[in-house]
């Protein structure tokens, strides 16, 4: 019984800000049905996503100016493993994070701790992240919706301009799976219908992502939320390293259903327009950049030298 009231304040915790009138282009492409996302302000309580500062962005690595005061990230908790329940609510999967994890630093304004994560996919391992660098649009984006840890409540946090930390991890295919997935890709199998959900035991948010030494290289601005009500209180993290799941693994997530019975496939937002915002780069992301450079420039001579 227990387990049964805990399950249902998970599904309606994860399900803030999920109007059942809203709805991603891929469910009705001709908007006949439901609000797709060029209507998406048009739906309660989502006059926001007709706003300026609007996520996801399409990153353009040559405008994104250098900031030093983006160091690395510094993580709390991450490494804990927990027990929690994965979520099919109708337009995405989510888990909320149920152990103390935190993150700061990375001129981020005080520590945030992890409240859920959840995912944005194609269709068969096809293009379906939300954000997209250069104009690319990778597999799939994983978000980890932090909140300032001293608020209670999401929704609190939301009234704040600064009031929620969301880092975005992309995907990319790989020939080989991804063990470290494969509580998550189990899960799927059994939250294929819409509100339905299970107990789930993630080792650690730190086995989700890619290596530390990957983890020093990402973008930061100012945003939304991407799905309605849009609310512009985000800061957000993209990283630019992808994780690597297999072809398989991307698919499966395709197999879940949204809640007409159809495949649960395209579920991102379209980017949105800057309006002026600056995206900033990680140091990290220059230095490597200048190690590459360093290093063609010394093999060009090299080969000037050779060939004299």
């Amino acid at each position: 019984m227990h387990l049964l009231v805990l399950s249902a304040l998970i599904s309606s915790f994860l399900n803030i800000n999920e109007g059942a009138d809203w709805c991603y282009q891929s469910q009705d492409p001709c908007g006949s049905h439901c609000k797709g996302p060029d209507h998406w302000q048009d739906t309660e309580n989502a006059d926001k996503c007709a706003g300026s500062s609007q996520s996801p962005i399409n990153i353009v690595t040559k405008r994104a100016l250098l900031n030093d005061n983006l160091t690395p990230l510094q993580f709390k908790g991450y490494q804990d493993a927990f027990n929690s329940y994965i979520v099919n609510n109708g337009h995405s999967v989510k888990v909320d994070v149920s152990t103390r994890a935190t993150v700061s630093g990375g001129n981020l304004l005080t520590v945030y701790k992890a409240v859920q994560f959840h995912l944005h996919w194609g269709k068969d391992g096809g293009p379906g992240s939300e954000h997209t660098v250069d104009g690319e649009q990778y597999p799939m984006e994983m978000h980890i919706v932090h909140m300032k840890q001293d608020y209670s409540s999401l929704p609190q946090a939301l009234k704040d301009p600064t009031g929620v930390a969301v880092l975005g991890f992309f995907y990319e295919e790989s020939p080989s799976s991804n063990r470290k997935y494969e509580p998550v890709i189990n899960a799927l199998k059994k939250i294929k219908q819409t509100g339905t959900n299970v107990t789930i035991n993630i080792p650690s948010l730190n086995a989700l992502l890619p290596p530390p030494k990957n983890m020093t290289n990402y973008f930061r601005y100012q945003g939304s939320l991407t799905t309605p009500g849009c609310t512009e209180s985000v800061v957000w993290t993209v990283f630019e390293h992808p994780v690597p799941l297999s072809k398989g693994q991307l698919k499966a997530f395709s197999e879940l259903k949204f809640k007409s019975g159809e495949p649960m496939v395209g579920t991102f937002r379209p980017v949105q327009p800057l309006n002026g915002r600056m995206v900033y780069r990680s140091a990290s992301n220059v230095v490597l950049a200048s190690a590459v450079l360093l290093t063609f420039s010394t093999s060009a001579a090299i080969g000037l030298s050779w060939s004299n």
